[in-house]
């Protein structure tokens, strides 16, 4: 997967967070962002990887998302390494 579809993986993730208020307001909290930094950030890449991030850090959230997205449950995790702070270390 390519940035350019991951960005767009990670915007329509955000756009899905929205409309589920209990786990945006949790997405927040955690990223210690505000409503208003949402509009203003939404185009960058690592805050794209912060809202991947979130989703995947529970996978029935990140499987929720997949299959109203109408994506495989690899999808997320996909993107995300292909945002900025996403690869996967090599431990060699």
């Amino acid at each position: 997967m390519n940035a350019e579809r991951a960005a767009a993986l990670a915007t329509d993730a955000l756009i899905w967070l929205a409309g589920r208020p209990e786990d945006m307001a949790r997405f927040l909290a955690a990223t210690g962002a505000e409503a208003g930094d949402l509009r203003r950030r939404a185009g960058e890449a690592e805050f794209l990887g912060f809202v991947l991030d979130f989703l995947l850090g529970e996978e029935d959230l990140a499987r929720a998302f997949a299959a109203a997205a109408g994506l495989g449950p690899e999808a997320a995790l996909g993107a995300r390494m292909a945002l900025p702070g996403g690869a996967l270390p090599n431990w060699t």
